[in-house]
């Protein structure tokens, strides 16, 4: 098979989450295992760090990359959903996957893929820890797809672990209460493995507590080690497209207009769990000086390709697309959307259909115009039904259809000094085609 008959083969023949939803996740690691024994157990030929969390791991993981590339250190980067392509979710050094490897890599383990009857995500795990292993990766970092406990990712035993956050996402698989989430993610939690929680949370402190002395894991709160304040900035101040932050560890000043590549303010949540991680992995060997960790910091973007977080699209008006889509992202989202300047908010916004949308509906500004989409996957909620929806609760707009019909929409109809939104779902974002340029 050539490259694009792989995909379709990979499509048609493994249930893929992202696409179908419930039907596409398999609960367990069962296959997962099978399949590590069958390739000879690639998932313990490479270190890795672990990161798990609701919100924030995406960017987290890019961000430890990152600085660990700028250190000299061959990385790999497992992450997901992918945006546009399907090698972005395994990265060498910033570098997709290779078209050429994927095709000689199915072709080799068809049969046993026959055998096996995986998930498309179960697949995607396999094909990252071979492709780290082969690749004699010094460190990789993988990101768990959803949870962490029965995560097909989670047969790996980290260097260190990360949780980024709790909040409510995926409860039909996880749990209905925020400690029953946490349990979930919890689970990457490994015996004797360092593990850092970036934000305590009074209503899940005691879950990750609880496990980590179970295991006789050494626990890290990074929020009470360190904080990032943003700086108030001019745009002659930082860098293009970044960010500054003055970062204190132990209260006293540590990192100072340090800039941050990702813009959003919710950066400074991941900061400290980054900084953290670091930590534990400079006293695992790891040469880590600060002038790579402010490289890495500032060229995220362009070492990891990382895509999506607060990214800007242009300029009178301003337009701005995120992938925040569960309620606690949202509002941090909508926080800083509502602060920046402007005569009127148009708002693009599509979501799944397995999704919850009145906690999220209710974060939206009321005097915002919306134009509602939805995305060309099957798990998309229709455009009309998420109007009708949003109109019940007093949000005005109309349905699009096609991501591309209501962007095309909303930047027609907005002045100068307006702001155009782009979000509610990743696979909204994905379909912007400035996002790749």
């Amino acid at each position: 098979m050539n490259y694009d008959e792989t995909l379709t083969f990979l499509y048609a023949q493994l249930p893929m989450y992202q696409r179908v939803g419930a039907a596409g996740f398999k609960k367990g690691l069962g296959n997962t295992e099978a399949i590590m024994a069958a390739m000879g157990h690639p998932e313990r030929r490479f270190r890795s760090v672990h990161v798990a969390g609701t919100n924030g791991k995406g960017s987290s993981s890019h961000l430890v990359a990152a600085v660990l590339q700028s250190a000299g250190y061959k990385v790999g980067l497992y992450t997901s959903p992918h945006l546009r392509a399907f090698t972005e979710r395994v990265r060498l050094n910033g570098q997709e996957l290779s078209p050429d490897y994927l095709v000689a890599w199915v072709e080799k383990w068809r049969g046993l893929f026959a055998d096996v009857q995986p998930s498309f995500f179960e697949m995607c795990v396999a094909l990252a820890f071979c492709y780290f292993a082969d690749e004699a990766v010094d460190v990789a970092m993988v990101e768990v797809g959803l949870g962490g406990r029965l995560d097909s990712t989670n047969v790996i035993t980290p260097l260190v672990s990360l949780i980024t956050n709790i909040s409510y996402d995926h409860q039909a698989m996880l749990g209905n209460t925020l400690p029953e989430i946490a349990g979930e993610k919890a689970g990457i939690i490994k015996p004797g493995v360092p593990v850092v929680v970036s934000q305590t949370q009074p209503e899940v402190a005691a879950v990750f507590a609880a496990k980590a002395a179970a295991e006789a894991a050494p626990l890290t709160w990074a929020d009470q080690r360190y904080r990032a304040h943003p700086v108030p900035t001019t745009e002659a101040d930082a860098p293009a497209g970044t960010q500054l932050f003055d970062v204190e560890r132990a209260g006293a000043p540590f990192l100072l207009d340090a800039a941050v590549g990702l813009l959003g303010d919710y950066q400074a949540l991941n900061l400290p769990g980054v900084l953290a991680v670091l930590d534990e992995l400079r006293a695992q060997g790891f040469v880590l000086p600060e002038a790579a960790v402010r490289r890495g910091l500032r060229d995220v973007g362009p070492l990891t390709g990382l895509r999506g977080r607060w990214s800007i699209l242009g300029h009178a008006p301003l337009a701005v697309a995120d992938t925040g889509h569960n309620e606690a992202g949202l509002r941090l989202v909508m926080q800083q959307l509502l602060r920046v300047p402007h005569e009127r908010l148009h708002l693009v916004i599509g979501t799944v259909n397995d999704k919850d949308v009145g906690p999220v509906l209710a974060l939206l500004p009321p005097d915002a115009t919306y134009y509602f989409c939805q995305a060309d996957i099957p798990r998309a909620l229709p455009a009309d039904e998420l109007a009708a929806r949003a109109a019940a609760v007093g949000l005005a707009g109309q349905a699009y259809g096609p991501v591309a019909a209501a962007v095309a929409a909303a930047r027609a109809a907005a002045g100068p000094a307006d702001v155009v939104f782009i979000g509610g779902s990743t696979f909204v974002v994905a379909e912007v085609p400035e996002l790749y340029h």
